[in-house]
């Protein structure tokens, strides 16, 4: 059973901004604070009322990509989360020697270009104008043309890039160092990241800028996005989409989930009001993931008491959330609920008993029924039976909803699609079964050869379908397809 619930493209894009702000090691309220320097920027550079709403939009999503290009960060840095907020407050040592800054470059590139797609085709999907697409798919060049991942000279990138630049630079240095730092840091930049005009004013302004936005934060006025022509409807299964960008093993999985706790739902009776704030909790329920680095998900054994206690401030994290996304209070709430257990030996409240709301307790259920037939990097996929036997066990405990657990199970033996969307077929002709399968791999982190190894095909085979994939999706990167691909119910 499809589900056809919309949400305003405005809560997408503040339930995404918060995203990128815990991937990037930012405060939660980094990408508001920048939009609001950004339009302040823009308005005294003359710009119009237009590109002022179009700096809003690009500053919101700057870090929308950010978890389709974790895996590579990981890789890179040892910590995706820690090594990106180094690089950002311009912490010395993250880059080293000139020498090291060029073999960094060179790892950047390809990573800077996932980023710039995937922020790109978000807009895109979510409806926005042309002129925060093409912003976002520049978002890394620089004034001197020595940006990422095209080098072009400066004249040829939208002004906006360097509105939204100089403006998360001015919220991020002179929180980490001081204002006085922060100007100095600025002027070493212009010239060079943007132009020493927009320099001047944002520094000229500083001061005055920075008092401003601190006590509208103190009094909890906050200038409204609102007016923001963001108001029609977009799918929120975008959210989720980008949330299991950060891991590729997830791919997937948060639809999997909102999908169960649905039909979990409909078995059990819920209104359609209930059944639809479950579905959208699950959709959003892995936001705080988004505060662990990818090398303790990926961690194959036992985590450690420290890395632990960082997964268990997951579902503080989503709770947060719903201060940022006023119309996804309620549902934030549910989610933050999906790894509390009746039992109070759940996390991060330890809440117990009747204090679990019905769509708390269904969607901890779904949850785990879908983690556990999910593989992951210390474990295998558990099989239908197994999953089962576990999941009636902690009922039996009382850990879990006994009534849950035995309409989840239930929806299980009957084949309940689960809320997944089938496959329409203009759809399913797009791609041949054969690059389906490929994609399918791809998506969930697979390399050419592994994927040829599992499918029996040669290198160069694998390489011509994930080619004709990218053609006829109209991406370059494995992210985008995998993105554009889950929106289409390809995957």
């Amino acid at each position: 059973m499809a589900d056809v619930s919309t949400i305003r493209a405005l809560d997408a894009v503040k339930a995404l901004a918060f995203i990128g702000d815990l991937s990037m090691g930012q405060p939660t309220d980094h990408s508001l604070r920048t939009s609001w320097l950004a339009a302040r920027l823009a308005a005294e550079a003359g710009h119009d009322d237009a590109q002022c709403g179009v700096v809003k939009e690009v500053s919101l999503l700057r870090w929308s990509g950010c978890t389709a290009n974790a895996a590579g960060f990981s890789e890179m840095l040892g910590d995706d989360i820690g090594g990106r907020e180094a690089m950002l407050a311009m912490r010395p040592g993250w880059g080293g020697a000139a020498e090291a800054q060029g073999r960094l470059d060179v790892t950047i590139t390809p990573l800077a270009e996932i980023h710039c797609e995937v922020s790109g085709e978000i807009a895109r999907m979510l409806g926005l104008e042309g002129a925060t697409q093409t912003a976002l798919r520049h978002i890394f060049e620089a004034w001197d043309g020595g940006g990422f991942p095209q080098q072009l000279e400066g004249r040829r990138v939208p002004d906006a890039v360097f509105l939204v630049a100089l403006a998360g630079d001015l919220e991020i240095l002179s929180r980490v160092y001081g204002l006085e730092a922060a100007q100095k840091l600025i002027a070493q930049k212009a010239g060079r990241q943007y132009p020493e005009t927009l320099a001047r004013i944002a520094c000229s302004q500083a001061q005055t800028w920075l008092t401003e936005l601190d006590r509208q934060s103190a009094t909890g006025r906050d200038e409204p996005l609102d007016a923001l022509p963001m108001q029609q409807g977009t799918a929120p299964e975008i959210i989720a989409d980008v949330i299991d960008l950060k891991l590729p093993w997830m791919a997937g999985y948060s639809r999997r989930v909102a999908g169960a706790a649905a039909g979990l739902c409909t078995r059990m009776g819920f209104d359609e009001e209930a059944r639809r704030s479950t579905y959208l909790a699950g959709l959003i329920h892995g936001m705080g993931r988004m505060a662990v680095s990818n090398a303790i998900w990926n961690t194959p054994g036992r985590l450690s008491s420290a890395a632990w206690e960082k997964v268990r401030l997951v579902p503080y994290w989503t709770a947060r959330a719903g201060k940022q996304i006023g119309a996804l209070a309620h549902e934030s709430e549910i989610a933050s609920q999906a790894y509390e257990r009746l039992d109070g030996s759940g996390y991060f409240r330890g809440t117990a008993g009747i204090a679990l709301g019905r769509e708390a307790r269904a969607l901890a259920v779904a949850a785990s029924w879908v983690a556990l037939r999910s593989p992951r990097p210390w474990r295998a996929a558990l099989s239908a039976n197994e999953a089962a036997v576990l999941l009636g066990e902690e009922g039996s405990a009382g850990r879990f909803d006994a009534d849950s657990v035995r309409a989840l199970l239930a929806c299980e033996k009957d084949g309940y699609d689960q809320g997944a969307e089938s496959i329409k077929p203009a759809r399913a002709a797009l791609l041949s079964p054969r690059e389906s399968e490929v994609l399918r791999h791809i998506s969930q982190g697979a390399s050419n050869k592994e994927v040829a190894k599992t499918l029996q095909m040669s290198p160069s085979t694998v390489r011509t379908h994930v080619e004709s994939v990218f053609r006829k999706l109209e991406c370059s990167t494995r992210a985008a397809a995998t993105l554009k691909a889950s929106t289409l119910g390809l995957i």
